[in-house]
């Protein structure tokens, strides 16, 4: 049976999910209490939010910890940290401490880019990042692609962020969280900004927005290498990158440029996509390669990388009470190839 001692030893590690402390810089510990003739250990957790998903999660976590040190049977509850040290620790995440800028050796950035618009950037985006999810990591989406944001629409996401304090809340949807111009647009109006304006609501999405921890946070970036891929290269120093092309040697051409960006700004590459791969008969199974062949493989071959998966021409699964246009079931053969590229993605990294 564990002593109370032990059971503190191994929870005082663990982050508040929005001051990102430690519960023993919390003191958020409450109580504890160990009862031996009935292997059971009861425990009151102080947290910054009460009744979120993030204390579901916490919860689940605390449990399985204690239960994988032998522990019966746990009692498990959460209240509210004093309101004078969560307004401590907010002032100080306000001064910078939290943005995620400054958690890089937490995070892993993976930018999804492509040379040209159309080829299929935001799909292998959203498909990716449901994929790295489905496979149990912490994952995020933001929607870089300011002028033609399409990431909250090919996700079925029709709710928006809410504000607590100064922070902005990312909706989540399958397991991601989201973040998107298109959530601060009304009616779909066009965007008329220049390009420090860009850079601002970009550096809003990193340090203003309550992320949380995440493994992995992919950036649907605008088409070519325009200011916002620009700005987003300095930003991030370390951020891997993904190119998405069609078969065409056209568009696998002009991926190049977005490629040779990438290496000229130290970005390592993992891999490139290659979207309307082909189109498979239901009919007869036969693959049709109506934009052509060779594509992915020629500019894989220009930027010394490798191809990480060919998506063919197919629609999602219809389902009556989910609308979600962009993203595949698991069970979709698509979705098993974009799963196949997050297996992929998370062996490289990890």
């Amino acid at each position: 049976m564990v002593t109370k001692e032990q059971v503190l030893e191994l929870l005082y590690p663990l982050k508040d999910p929005f001051l990102h402390r430690t519960f023993q810089e919390l003191d958020a510990i409450a109580e504890v209490k160990v009862k031996e003739e009935k292997d059971h250990v009861s425990v009151k957790v102080l947290i910054s939010q009460t009744n979120t998903g993030e204390q579901m999660q916490l919860q689940q976590e605390i449990v399985n910890m204690l239960k994988g040190a032998g522990v019966a049977t746990v009692g498990l509850r959460f209240d509210q940290l004093p309101e004078e040290t969560v307004q401590q620790f907010q002032t100080q995440q306000g001064q910078g401490s939290d943005s995620l800028l400054d958690r890089v050796e937490d995070t892993t950035f993976i930018a999804i880019a492509s040379g040209k618009g159309g080829v299929g950037k935001s799909t292998a985006t959203v498909n990716i990042a449901t994929a790295l999810a489905r496979l149990g990591k912490r994952v995020g989406i933001l929607d870089a692609d300011i002028y033609g944001f399409s990431v909250p629409d090919m996700m079925g996401i029709e709710e928006r962020p809410v504000v607590r304090g100064e922070r902005i809340i990312p909706v989540e949807r399958f397991g991601v969280k989201v973040i998107s111009m298109g959530f601060f647009v009304e009616d779909n109006s066009p965007i008329i900004w220049r390009g420090p304006m860009l850079g601002k609501m970009l550096t809003s999405f990193f340090k203003e927005v309550e992320w949380g921890d995440l493994d992995y946070l992919l950036l649907d970036l605008p088409p070519g290498t325009g200011d916002v891929a620009l700005d987003l290269h300095s930003m991030l120093p370390s951020c891997k990158e993904i190119i998405v092309t069609t078969p065409h040697p056209t568009a696998a051409f002009v991926a190049a440029r977005a490629g040779q960006m990438a290496i000229k700004t130290e970005h390592e590459i993992l891999g490139v996509v290659e979207n309307m791969a082909y189109f498979e008969s239901k009919v007869t199974g036969e693959k049709e390669y109506v934009f052509g062949r060779g594509g992915a493989d020629k500019l894989a071959e220009q930027l010394q990388t490798s191809v990480l998966g060919r998506i063919p021409l197919q629609q999602p699964y219809e389902e009556e009470d989910l609308f979600a246009p962009g993203v595949y079931q698991a069970d979709h053969p698509t979705g098993v190839v974009f799963r196949n590229i997050a297996a992929k993605v998370i062996s490289e990294l990890e």
